[in-house]
């Protein structure tokens, strides 16, 4: 079956979204640019996207998507490696972790157009960050707590880490320390992954 034109023209915008943010990161991203890039004006552009901030947003939605599988966990639930995947791939793109870090710093101001959109994906995050942890460890971790009491910190160790080589990339090795990080959660057994 056939993708309405509409629904493919949006995909197109947010591919070429994803290439703008690549090559000039999040503060040179433009309408314009981007509008250019697929052969609209803005004022076409704003005909799919209202604003900016719409058209990021959505690209953070399709980037979830991509991470993630659909955001659905397979038969065999995620496994920290895949999180271990996840922070060496982002480590290769960081104009979309520089746009989701801003937008999420942005998001916690009252009224912000993102803070509906990053307090949803929040709860959805921690929610599949629980199963995962079920997933490996049970009901309980080595260090004894849940999964669900462990959920957010890992959510925020992964976040923090992308700040920080934001940051300084140059002195913090974001897929290192993830792994030291899993090897915590472990009981700090070292050795392969599991």
């Amino acid at each position: 079956m056939a993708r309405p034109r509409g629904v493919e023209r949006r995909a197109e915008i947010l591919r070429a979204t994803i290439e703008v943010i690549a090559e000039r990161g999040y503060r040179g991203t433009t309408l314009g640019a981007v509008a250019e890039r697929v052969g609209l004006t803005q004022q076409g552009l704003l005909h799919y996207f209202p604003t900016k901030e719409a058209l990021l947003l959505a690209v953070m939605d399709e980037r979830d998507q991509w991470d993630t599988g659909g955001g659905s966990r397979g038969a065999d639930g995620w496994r920290l490696e895949l999180l271990t995947s996840m922070v060496d791939y982002n480590a290769m793109r960081p104009g979309i972790v520089q746009t989701f870090s801003a937008l999420l710093g942005e998001s916690v101001t009252e009224g912000h157009p993102a803070g509906e959109f990053f307090t949803r994906r929040y709860v959805q995050v921690r929610g599949n960050m629980a199963g995962v942890l079920r997933d490996e460890f049970g009901d309980r971790l080595p260090s004894g707590l849940t999964p669900e009491q462990t959920a957010p910190l890992l959510v925020a160790v992964m976040d923090g880490l992308q700040y920080q080589w934001l940051l300084a990339p140059e002195s913090v090795d974001m897929p290192e320390a993830f792994r030291a990080f899993v090897t915590l959660l472990r009981g700090g057994a070292e050795g392969p992954e599991r």
